[in-house]
């Protein structure tokens, strides 16, 4: 097998978790090579970002097409991971965005279905007939059970449950250590606060925290804007 050239977007912590999962791959057999890290604008390089791996922005990309072979999202925010795609999508169409499984993690591979560009961490546990559509992202130790779909873009934080049968829709955040119990549904957009219990459907764009899980209620300062 050719090592494929990758090129991971963004440059914190996420990035780096997704540098060490495709290093953990390559142990098994050598299948990327990480040319760095390129960020969207590089004003706003902040004091977690890994400055010294940093190529350039957008423009390297394109300067630098022919020496690379596939690009990997390391920011762990499901809007910011939405617009990323969207954006290099339309500059570089031929581009190839593998799906990233780390090692450690526990998948049923004969009826997962993994999208695009979607990234499961360390220890994940993922069971039968899991679907990850594209740039979804199930970070390291969460659990999701059989017949869940994560939705494009979505992102489950570390040590979250989602039990069987659930449908989270696109850009949706799970917290670190939230519960989702069997065959709910998460609404697009919709933030699940770390550590919440989920008993009911969650509608579009709604947070919700708490146990059982409830919807923030909107401060009257914010509702008076």
């Amino acid at each position: 097998m050719r090592v494929k050239k990758i090129v991971i977007i963004g440059a914190g912590g996420m990035a780096r978790e997704t540098e060490s999962a495709l290093e953990w791959i390559n142990r098994a057999e050598p299948r990327f090579e990480v040319l760095g890290y390129v960020v969207s604008d590089q004003t706003k390089i902040g004091p977690r970002d890994s400055k010294a791996r940093i190529l350039g922005d957008f423009t390297w990309l394109e300067k630098n097409r022919a020496d690379l072979d596939a690009l990997a999202i390391g920011v762990g925010t499901p809007g910011t991971r939405l617009a990323l795609a969207a954006e290099l999508r339309n500059r570089m169409p031929d581009v190839e965005w593998p799906a990233i499984v780390h090692p450690t993690a526990v998948i049923d591979r004969d009826s997962a279905q993994l999208g695009e560009g979607c990234f499961l961490g360390a220890g994940v546990v993922a069971t039968v007939n899991v679907t990850l559509m594209p740039f979804s992202l199930c970070n390291f130790n969460c659990s999701i059970g059989h017949e869940s779909c994560i939705g494009p873009g979505s992102v489950v934080h570390p040590g979250a449950n989602i039990s069987g049968g659930v449908v989270i829709g696109t850009g949706a955040l799970i917290g670190a250590g939230a519960q989702v119990l069997q065959y709910l549904r998460i609404g697009s957009g919709a933030v699940v606060g770390a550590g919440a219990v989920v008993t009911r459907n969650v509608p579009d764009g709604v947070t919700v925290v708490g146990i059982p899980a409830r919807a923030r209620p909107v401060s009257k300062l914010a509702s008076s804007r």
